[in-house]
């Protein structure tokens, strides 16, 4: 997935631009960030659920409860780039912030305990 986000950004960013009529990207935009907001909330419940779903599935019902996370998924990836886009979030800061992770090792955070 080394380009995903930057394509999938790329295309949002177009489609933000042309507002073509119909199209579920432009209608986001002219809805507003409250409803972009709600969409990514509603994508990442349904991600949680559809992993403790396929979490529990046996035999054949596995391969179901795959292809509706990979769907959720999708769904959140999408909805996050529009969000994103929709605040000038450009996508090489995020993978910036992701690469400069990737170098520290035994970051474990402490948690503060109260009482």
């Amino acid at each position: 997935m080394p380009d995903l986000l930057k394509d999938l950004y790329e295309i949002v960013e177009q489609r933000r631009a042309e507002r073509e009529e119909g199209s579920y990207t432009a209608y986001l935009f002219g809805a507003g960030l409250d409803k972009i907001l709600k969409k990514v909330g509603e994508e990442t419940s349904e991600t949680i659920i559809a992993a403790k779903n396929l979490a529990g599935a046996k035999g054949p019902e596995a391969g179901g409860a795959r292809e509706a996370l990979k769907g959720e998924v999708g769904d959140l990836l999408y909805h996050l780039a529009v969000m994103l886009c929709e605040l000038g979030v450009e996508p090489g800061e995020i993978d910036g912030l992701l690469r400069g992770r990737m170098q520290k090792t035994g970051n474990l955070k402490q948690f503060h305990q109260t009482g």
